[in-house]
């Protein structure tokens, strides 16, 4: 009996160690530098509650106001990341060429570079979809050199799983890990956080009634998950909480914190 009991806890220890290993790790845990402008391509989950791309610069620039940091999104609703057009995106004449100051005055922007950080997404089943992952793993892989060729870094944002459907954080971050790991790019684990977040706290609502969107605690939870990743600034403390109440905001802060640190960790 005893034998039998020791064969078996090894079995499980060899298991376990097997799993581990198998695991996806991100290769890459840093940019160079703080990025001054960045891109958000992607869709309706990056434009929910007033857009993530406004969220992430008023915690950056809280946490670092002297920065003057900037960002503008090109969202299309139920895109995938093949649907866009970034080569475009970077055209000196299109997106970002002008934009508006206070009193609604016209400026023009004349910068030598349009964007330090390209952040892109895919639809929220695409890296995983029989039928789609090929497309995600071509627009990855196009769209990361086309982002490098206008002297950007890209950047991959992984997606949260439905609140119905937990076993997409697991698939979700393997495919953005691995993608990210094919070619270069730092990875964002919004995904893994949102998973974090309802294990800690299952009564916190992270997604609207279809079970995909963001609620304004999701968006600012992913919001403080890029701020980690992306400016390696912790949102701990900030005190940006974007109508959030403090001990949520604060819950939300340290959820991202702990999630992209032992993300990178890997």
């Amino acid at each position: 009996m005893l034998r039998n009991g020791r064969w078996l806890l090894a079995a499980i220890l060899v298991f376990l160690f097997t799993a581990a290993q198998a695991e996806v790790k991100p290769k890459i845990g840093k940019l160079d530098d703080a990025p001054r402008t960045v891109l958000y391509i992607g869709n309706s989950f990056f434009y929910y509650n007033n857009s993530l791309h406004n969220h992430v610069l008023k915690l950056a620039n809280a946490a670092d106001p002297a920065s003057h940091y900037k960002a503008t999104s090109a969202t299309i609703s139920g895109s995938g990341l093949n649907w866009h057009d970034v080569e475009s995106l970077f055209a000196t004449d299109g997106m970002a060429s002008y934009s508006f100051a206070p009193g609604n005055k016209v400026v023009m922007n004349t910068r030598n570079k349009k964007f330090d950080v390209a952040i892109m997404m895919d639809c929220s089943q695409c890296p995983v979809h029989p039928q789609l992952k090929p497309f995600f793993t071509e627009a990855a892989a196009k769209d990361a050199a086309i982002v490098r060729k206008h002297g950007a870094d890209p950047v991959l944002f992984m997606s949260w799983a439905y609140a119905d459907k937990p076993e997409m954080t697991e698939q979700l971050a393997e495919a953005y890990t691995t993608a990210g790991n094919d070619n270069n790019m730092l990875v964002i684990p919004a995904g893994l956080a949102f998973a974090r977040a309802k294990k800690e706290q299952p009564d916190l609502v992270l997604n609207v009634e279809d079970k995909r969107h963001p609620t304004l605690a999701g968006t600012y939870l992913a919001a403080c998950t890029v701020l980690a990743s992306v400016y390696k600034l912790s949102p701990v403390g900030n005190h940006y909480h974007a109508g959030l109440d403090d001990r949520t905001a604060a819950f939300l802060q340290k959820i991202a914190w702990g999630t992209v640190q032992d993300y990178y960790r890997k």
